[in-house]
């Protein structure tokens, strides 16, 4: 939860990198363009967005 705004991060699918640090995700929903600038992702990789910025890459469980 964000203690700025008391919003929660939503988890998403990277499925196109963009230039520029951005990229497409699906959000289960349908698909939004976000900022990646902050974390190293890949095509596949599931990660928490807030406020159309990439705050962590979740690591799958082995």
């Amino acid at each position: 939860m964000c203690i700025t705004c008391s919003d929660t991060a939503v988890e998403v699918t990277v499925v196109e990198l963009l230039d520029l640090g951005f990229a497409v995700v699906d959000t289960g929903q349908g698909r939004e363009e976000v900022s990646v600038a902050l974390v190293e992702a890949s095509v596949g990789d599931r990660i928490l967005v807030h406020a159309g910025e990439a705050i962590a890459r979740l690591e799958l469980p082995e």
